[in-house]
């Protein structure tokens, strides 16, 4: 029950129920609790980000939950991959389905982030692990920008309100985060470049101020409109 708790909250629909039994945490104890707790408070504060990609996923058809496959094709290594999966196009999630913890699963070629412990992985390459029932492989994608949501208190709400961009991995690029309105529609949209001078973000659509943080160097900065941050 504990591994399923994290597993069903880093997906698109999170939802505790049975056919024959009462599915609450506190039926399976204390630890039970907060776990359910630890996944519940992740899952809100990443919101502006599962909402768009739900949000993509109506427009095009591409699902949320995503073979690996689906987003690195030129990687033979992915094809028969079936205990690991991406969530949108920024998160590997590898769940654990041993009773002692212990986990393998892949990760494709770049630097990724774990979103849990702040510890950066190289790939191409297979990874043996183990987690107690509050952690999983949950790493970031080379180059995303997370739209992290201020309130961890709830899924809905005004996620422009204390908006954080993560900027994950070492790489230099352009990339543009758009962050959803709970229509799906989007409500403002960031255009975040990073080089050797460091991250510029321009917003788009709104002047409320935001924060930036730099995954790797933990540098961060505020501001609204276009945010430098060395």
């Amino acid at each position: 029950f504990k591994r399923w708790l994290a597993f069903g909250l880093l997906s698109s629909h999170s939802r505790l129920h049975g056919n024959v039994s009462y599915r609450v945490p506190w039926e399976f104890g204390e630890e039970a609790v907060d776990v359910a707790r630890r996944f519940t408070l992740l899952k809100h504060r990443l919101m502006p980000y599962l909402y768009g990609v739900a949000a993509e996923a109506h427009r095009t058809g591409v699902p949320m939950m995503r073979p690996m496959l689906a987003e690195f094709p030129g990687d033979p290594a992915t094809r028969t991959l079936d205990r690991q999966y991406m969530l949108g196009p920024d998160l590997l999630v590898a769940p654990v389905f041993t009773e002692d913890g212990e986990v393998e699963y892949y990760v494709p070629e770049g630097t990724w982030t774990s979103l849990l412990t702040g510890e950066s992985v190289t790939g191409p390459a297979w990874r043996q692990e183990t987690h107690g029932f509050d952690s999983l492989p949950l790493l970031v994608r080379d180059g995303a920008v997370l739209p992290w949501g201020a309130d961890d208190q709830r899924p809905d709400g005004d996620w422009l309100d204390g908006l954080t961009l993560r900027v994950f991995g070492p790489s230099t690029g352009e990339r543009t985060v758009t962050v959803p309105d709970l229509t799906g529609a989007t409500a403002a949209s960031f255009q975040v470049v990073r080089d050797a001078a460091g991250v510029r973000v321009t917003a788009e659509g709104t002047d409320r101020p935001y924060r930036v943080t730099a995954e790797d160097s933990g540098a961060a900065g505020e501001g609204a409109g276009t945010v430098t941050v060395a």
